[in-house]
């Protein structure tokens, strides 16, 4: 029980902290926040990006996000510097609320790995 409000407590910090930084204290959906992980994982912050691009970013995104869990791994970076993946394992059938969980956990992770969450 303690490790789930942990993590609870862990997810609402990155949730106000990104929405306070990106969307004028606006919360910031889950959504937003792959895509803010898309756009960090690409390095080109500062540019306005077309519809399919922002879907692209996404998809980095994730695989960035679940490339510890083991479905993902890194492949290359391209010559307009987006990064690919390929697919070591495929995701088991989830259901909409547990994929939820998984993308939140990773996203927890993501942070803590990168030192902005202990």
């Amino acid at each position: 029980m303690t490790q789930t409000l942990t993590r609870k407590q862990q997810w609402e910090d990155i949730v106000r902290r990104l929405s306070n930084q990106f969307a004028a204290g606006e919360t910031l959906d889950l959504d937003a926040i792959i895509f803010l992980i898309g756009v960090q994982e690409l390095g080109q912050i500062h540019r306005e990006f077309k519809k399919d691009e922002k879907i692209n970013l996404m998809h980095i995104a994730i695989c960035r996000l679940l490339e510890p869990y083991g479905y993902y791994a890194f492949d290359y970076i391209d010559e307009q510097g987006w990064p690919h993946y390929k697919v070591k394992d495929e995701l088991p059938p989830l259901k909409a609320g547990e994929q939820t969980v998984l993308m939140k956990e990773a996203i927890i992770q993501y942070f803590c790995d990168s030192g902005v969450l202990e």
